[in-house]
């Protein structure tokens, strides 16, 4: 008889229906504790999810309560469905716990639901031996299986245990960095770009510290880390210096608050708000939608220029050209009606129109105006008020003259006579 025969007719004993009840009993009461637990808790909790039973808390509260009744009911009766519910219960706990780690920390992260989906079907696989009791003999079987590292010799269960308690640590690392973030970094830190960097440091050194822990568990020795640490760093001193002085750029940015995202730049005439300050780069969006990336280097080294830094008001300038017989006070009275009449120009400083220039075409005006929301465009605004003085030329009789030139033609000198001989 096999095991899925003996599992089918243990199934059918008498004292099921007590079983059936004590286990619905069971998820019952685990769901209304969870529920009176995290009813007011936000949905980005991992122990209570967006719904009671989408968190860790149901699973676990559910496992604890079943596995007590089956140590109270084990000395009274056989048991065989509470025996079925702890390893799925025990599976859903693990999958429940990376899934809502993953939804927290990668948000919007395809690899990071790939890992998810591949964890849970092989955690319900094993549940599904566990049950059947084939897990036992194929955990023999893996750790008969050995390979040879040099003169170590590593069983392949023992390897496949050490992903899983590696695995393990960094996803425990990574949900103790979100609520460090969440929890302690959104009320002491108010900055958004010193908020970003003290959330990737802490999640950096807790998965260092929690990948060392892993290995230091499996067996490995760490000591022979050393040496490799070392000669990392020589490479990185002398292969990666590019590599290494944005990183440190980026950190130097985003403690010095020289640059925050949200602030409207110009790099190499490429003008844009900064969307992001990563760790080697710093991602600007232009209002026209391109995006650029530069290194943090760059950013350290040269001439930035920050509009948002201390004074957000910018100065612009338009340029018209008006013909000699124009009235000039008529001019000025037309270009700074312009300017005022666009919404976006601020009053302090006022406008000004200045005749800069006798061209060789007319007079030469310049009307300089202020605005104060550089993030809005520019050219807009100059659209508008450039505009508006074509109209007001145009009502007034003002003319905007065509580029004249007058060309003198030479006659060409008559050929010299010669006398015959």
């Amino acid at each position: 008889m096999t095991e899925l025969d003996k599992l089918a007719r243990d199934l059918g004993h008498p004292g099921m229906p007590w079983e059936i009840g004590v286990l619905l009993g069971c998820l019952v009461a685990a769901w209304g504790i969870a529920w009176l637990i995290g009813r007011r808790r936000s949905s980005e909790s991992v122990w209570f999810g967006r719904a009671v039973v989408d968190g860790l808390l149901f699973p676990l509260l559910a496992l604890v309560l079943v596995y007590g009744a089956s140590l109270v009911l084990a000395h009274s009766q056989r048991l065989v469905l509470l025996r079925i519910a702890i390893p799925v219960l025990v599976s859903l706990a693990g999958i429940r716990f990376l899934a809502r780690v993953f939804t927290v920390v990668f948000p919007n992260s395809s690899l990071a639901r790939l890992v998810e989906r591949l964890f849970s079907w092989l955690a319900w696989l094993a549940a599904v031996l566990w049950i059947v009791g084939l897990l036992q003999p194929l955990m023999a079987e893996l750790d008969a299986i050995y390979f040879a590292f040099g003169k170590a010799k590593v069983s392949l269960l023992a390897m496949i245990q050490g992903v899983l308690s590696s695995g393990l640590v960094l996803v425990i690392a990574l949900w103790i960095s979100a609520v460090l973030e969440r929890k302690v970094l959104r009320d002491a830190v108010h900055d958004l770009s010193l908020r970003k960097v003290a959330g990737n440091a802490i999640r950096a050194v807790l998965l260092l510290v929690g990948l060392l822990f892993a290995l230091s568990a499996v067996g490995v020795d760490l000591t022979a880390l050393s040496v490799l640490g070392g000669a990392l760093g020589v490479g990185l001193g002398f292969g990666l210096q590019k590599l290494a002085a944005n990183y440190v750029s980026g950190f130097v940015i985003l403690f010095e608050r020289s640059l925050r995202i949200g602030d409207t730049v110009r790099v190499d005439n490429f003008e844009g708000v900064v969307a992001d300050i990563k760790t080697r780069y710093t991602l600007i969006r232009s209002l026209a939608g391109r995006e650029s990336i530069v290194p943090n280097e760059k950013l350290i080294t040269e001439r930035i220029e920050n509009l948002s830094l201390a004074d957000p008001r910018i100065l612009l300038t338009t340029e018209v050209t008006v013909g000699y017989d124009s009235d000039v006070d008529r001019v000025q009275e037309i270009l700074l009606g312009a300017a005022a009449g666009a919404q976006r120009v601020i009053p302090d400083p006022e406008p000004a129109a200045r005749l800069v220039r006798f061209g060789p075409d007319g007079l030469e005006f310049s009307l300089l105006f202020w605005i104060q929301d550089p993030i809005n465009g520019q050219s807009n605004v100059k659209s508008d008020i450039n505009l508006a003085i074509l109209k007001g030329f145009r009502d007034a009789g003002i003319e905007i003259p065509y580029p004249q030139r007058v060309m003198h033609v030479q006659p060409a000198p008559e050929p010299a006579l010669t006398k015959p001989l």
